[in-house]
Formats: C-alpha cells, structure tokens, sequence
C-alpha cells in the first residue's frame, strides 16, 4: 500500500508518496507560489485556487512518477498552514485572496474582541487560548469591518487544509487540531465557543463547517479527480490537519515526553498532551492536536524569513550561509539581532520590527551578522522552551524538523540554546510525513487492521542519529544569559514605543 501526503505552506506546496511495507519515499514533488503583491504593510494574502493549482500539479507528477504503481495509493492526507480565512461565496469561490497565519493587519480586531471579554485572561479563561494576530477569528471580524460587501456573499469560512480537502472531496468539515488555531473553539471541550461566534456575528455559526474526530475520514477522492490521476477506487482522503499538528505527527510527537521545533517560516515548538495545558499568560497556544490529543504550542513567526533575508542581501546560497554563520563564535561578536522582521506573536508585538543591536566596526561582518540572525530566531524559541518547563513540560531530546534542520551547525546552536539534545529525521518533510501516516491510520483502522499513530510513527518516523547533537554546557550557559539580554532588550524598546 501507498499513502501520499500533501503539506500546503506559504511558500509552496509538497508532496510524498510513501510505501507503508517498507517506509520508503517513492515519489515526491514540490510546486512554488508567491503572495499577493502591493498590499499594504502587514496584510500578507495568498489566492486560494493557487494552492489547488499546486495540489494538482505535484499529485500528477507524483502519479507519473509511480507509473502503474500508483494504483496502490490507498489514501490521502493533508497538511495546511494554521489560521488562513478562506471565504467562500454561495457557488463555493473564494470571495477574496485568503489572509494568512503571518498577516498582522488585525491587531485592531484582537483589541475588540478581547475587550468584550475582559481581555487575554478573559478569553483565555473563556475558551482556553487568548486571541493574538494571526488566529482566524479577528480575520473573519476584520472581513466584516472592512469588506462588508465581500463578508455578506460569505456562505462559509474554510481553514487552508479544509479548503484543499473539500477540493479533493466535496465535503465540508473541519478536524479539531486545525479548528483549535481559529481562537474559536472551546479547547476543553473540543465545540465552537457560542459567545465568541456571536461577538463576531449572528451568522457565523451557520457559516463555519461540523467538526469532527481529527482521527476519522474526511472523505472519499471525488471519481473526476481518481480518473485524472489514474488512481483506484475508494482513496479516502483523511482528516488531515494544520502544519504543526502533521509535523507532531511526521516527527513521532503523539505520546507525552516528546517535543518538537520546527524551523521554517515561522518556529514553532510543540508537544503531545493527554490533556489540555492552559498557559494563563497566554503565551503557549492551547492547541488540539490531530490525533484527538492535545498540543500545547509556541509559535515565533520569523525564522527562515530572517536567514533568507540575509542570504538575499548577500546573493548566497545555502552552503555559502552556512558556511558563514559557522565561522562566527557563539555570541556573534556582541551582535544581537532582534528578529521581528514581521512583527511577532512570541513575544506578542504584532507592530513589531526588527532590530541589531551591539554593531561596532569589529562585528558589522556578514559572518557576525548571519551569526547572529541564527541566534536570534533560536533564542526566540528557546524562550518557549523556558515557558514550557515553567508548566512542567521538561523533555529529554528535541526532534526538530524544516528547512533549517537541515543544517549541523544550526541544529548545534539549538541543542546549545535550549540545553536539549537535538535530532533531525531521515526526512526533513515532516508534515508530508504526518499526513501520509494519519492517512494510513484512517485506512487501517476502516479495514479492520486496528493500528494506534504510536505504532505507525514507530515503524515510519526514523530518527537521523548522524544528525544528533549534544549541548556543550559553557554555550548553554552563555545563550542562557543571551535570552535575558534579548527578553530585556525587547522589554525597553517595546515599553519605550520602539518597537
């Protein structure tokens, strides 16, 4: 049997077909998309019937690619970027592009609906996450304020991943994993928080999907797409999930113990939990997972787009970045780089921007400054490690995953910083990976194989050993006082109006 995953990001679309019997890779495809241009600062969109593009386009060279294998796929799994409004008219079209996880024009309607509801503790208490930007909901409230025309063709609200499940399947639904980023769900008990959908509008109810098991189908591939691709009968299409939720998934992450950062876009550090994990200041998000657990989640929304920055400015690629970086010593020469080149969600300061600190004729080097930028962006997640011990999540290896797992000396100043062996996986896919295992879950599980993700993970999810690496304790120490030099710094500028 073959299962193949689908991870929709915001910089493209990938796919990989793996053999359930042998855990191999046997196909794999990726197609790129850009953002909208010339939109105003903070509004960051995307078009939908983009992604649908890719979809097809990366399961057709997957297709080919297998010849007359491909009738063994037997399901299809879906891993989609967090938060995306996709608003959709009466004939199911996209009323507008889609506003994305990293667009921070909302700020505005954050305010709002925490003031109905005596602000963060408030919702917090109220549903179990507060609402920062980037979470639907203010989405949808600011869809309202500012294209009142477009929210009143709305007949429903989709999140990415549902979108290109509904392309696959017809169906509409949303699992719980994906639900839980809207900041509209009542996390402990895994239903739409009436309150919250009513503050936002009286038709908004009618206008999300039924929820359901995270663990259960989506539904079947619809016979025009089956015909198209040359594929069997019956392809179920499982419930699939956001990029954090796949990747948990992907890395292993579906047992307590286990923690996951993934450096791409934006970071992200996440964990498996029996139960929901409330953080009451808000800072680690109180996510379901796509496994009907629990996730509790930090997200940084500048990693990779802080490191690509700085190779475009010096027309590197990616071994010449390496390179360079690795020859600057821990601390960059007294370099800091504050990293919120997109604003920030941890620590919440969404006006927020990017700042260097420190610079001297001594360190203003490229090799210091991409030192630097690495370090920052890892700092910043090491600070979610911190409130993650803070309410007793205490791991003993981190697996970590994206494109910046990719590299030794970035995963060495990971272990370094969070003071946590660190190991990669034998494919840096790991949201395509999870797709693809929570489909053969569903598969299995319809026919009688009963099977748990723990037992999947175990056969399919390979730790790379070669890429392990041990934290030195004189670094930890030091980076250990570099995050307080960057929480400080952070603290005066934003307190002063400065960032």
């Amino acid at each position: 049997m073959y299962f193949l995953g689908i991870d929709s990001g915001t910089q493209s679309t990938k796919a990989i077909v793996i053999d359930f019997e042998t855990g191999r890779v046997v196909a794999q495809a990726s197609q790129s998309y850009e953002m909208v241009p010339g939109l105003a600062p903070g509004h960051l969109e995307q078009r939908p019937q983009d992604w649908i593009a890719a979809v097809d386009g990366i399961v057709a060279d997957c297709v080919q690619q297998l010849g007359d294998k491909r009738e063994l796929i037997r399901g299809i799994g879906v891993s989609g970027q967090q938060h995306g409004l996709v608003a959709l008219d009466k004939n199911d079209q996209p009323v507008r592009a889609a506003k994305l996880w990293c667009d921070t024009s909302t700020l505005a309607e954050c305010e709002d609906l925490a003031s109905q509801f005596a602000g963060s503790a408030g919702l917090i208490e109220l549903a179990g996450n507060a609402i920062p930007v980037g979470f639907t909901a203010p989405k949808i409230l600011w869809l309202k304020k500012h294209e009142p025309e477009n929210f009143a063709r709305t007949t429903s609200f989709l999140l990415p991943h549902d979108y290109i499940n509904f392309h696959l399947t017809g169906v509409k639904r949303m699992e719980y994993g994906d639900a839980s980023g809207t900041g509209l769900l009542n996390i402990r008990n895994r239903t739409w928080c009436q309150p919250l959908l009513e503050a936002i509008d009286e038709r908004l109810a009618q206008m999300l999907p039924a929820l359901g098991s995270s663990c259960e189908r989506h539904g079947e591939l619809r016979p025009e797409l089956r015909e198209r691709w040359g594929l069997a009968r019956g392809v179920i299409v499982s419930a699939g999930g956001g990029d954090n939720m796949m990747g948990a998934i992907g890395t292993g992450n579906v047992s307590s113990g286990v923690v996951t950062a993934s450096l791409g876009t934006s970071g992200t550090l996440f964990a498996c939990s029996d139960q929901p994990i409330i953080d009451p200041k808000g800072e680690v998000a109180a996510f379901c997972d796509s496994t009907d657990h629990w996730m509790p989640l930090v997200c940084t929304m500048n990693v990779t787009v802080l490191t690509e920055q700085i190779r475009d400015l010096f027309s590197w690629d990616l071994p010449t970045l390496e390179k360079h970086f690795a020859a600057s010593a821990p601390g960059a020469n007294g370099l800091t780089f504050l990293p919120y080149l997109n604003g920030e969600r941890t620590p919440n300061l969404p006006k927020g921007s990017g700042v260097l600190h420190g610079l001297r004729t001594d360190n203003f080097t490229p090799s210091h400054l991409a030192r630097a930028a690495v370090e920052g962006v890892t700092i910043g997640l090491a600070y979610g490690l911190k409130r993650f011990k803070e309410l007793g999540l205490n791991p003993s290896e981190i697996r970590i995953t994206g494109g910046g797992s990719k590299s030794p000396t970035w995963r060495q100043i990971v272990a370094d910083s969070f003071g946590v062996p660190v190991v990669a996986l034998q494919t840096s896919e790991g949201a395509g990976l999870g797709a693809a295992i929570q489909a053969a879950y569903v598969v299995l599980n319809e026919s009688g194989k009963q099977t748990t993700f723990a037992q999947l993970t175990e056969r399919l999810v390979a730790p790379d050993n070669a890429s392990r690496a041990e934290p030195n304790a004189q670094n930890t120490a030091f980076y250990t006082e570099q995050l307080e030099r960057q929480l400080d710094l952070t603290k005066v500028l934003a307190s002063a109006g400065y960032l």
